[in-house]
């Protein structure tokens, strides 16, 4: 059996719904695990992201593989037209597809589509394959105007292709 590439992955973008939250958390816990720890400001935004990311005007997407959801992204609003890219996970199993473009691209879509101004995202250093994809799609490094929200953040970049 021949190994998938990235040209003949087919990946579903899905919008939130209740029934996928689990993903949501489930996915973001996993990668932060792996290379940090999980924030107090993690678990409530993970645990409640109705509440966080939804109501305030926000989007969260999935991105599925067959009947496999295995990335998340989501979009949270800051007020005047001022959104955060923030949560963006792809399970390990499935790194290497183009999922984490795929995801990146259709945030970038919906943040359009929801009359955004300004799109910034905070990660961290050590992640250079999230960071470089990040660039390639039009993210600047910046300096940020406040402290990050999370220890772990020392990037601040904002989306320069609108």
């Amino acid at each position: 059996m021949s190994q998938r590439t990235p040209a003949d992955v087919t990946v579903e973008i899905l919008d939130f719904e209740p029934s996928l939250a689990r993903y949501f958390r489930d996915l973001n816990v996993e990668w932060l695990e792996k290379y940090f720890r999980v924030e107090p400001l993690d678990h409530e935004v993970l645990n409640h992201p109705v509440r966080h990311v939804i109501e305030p005007g926000g989007a969260i997407l999935f991105a599925r593989l067959g009947d496999e959801v295995v990335g998340t992204a989501a979009l949270k609003y800051h007020g005047d037209a001022v959104y955060e890219l923030t949560k963006m996970a792809v399970t390990e199993s499935r790194q290497g597809l183009g999922i984490g473009r795929r995801l990146l691209e259709a945030s970038i879509e919906r943040f359009r589509e929801l009359g955004g101004r300004r799109l910034y995202l905070e990660s961290q250093s050590g992640l250079g394959t999230a960071v470089g994809l990040y660039e390639r799609s039009g993210f600047e490094h910046a300096d940020p105007p406040s402290p990050p929200a999370y220890e772990r953040a020392d990037v601040y970049m904002v989306y320069r292709g609108i």
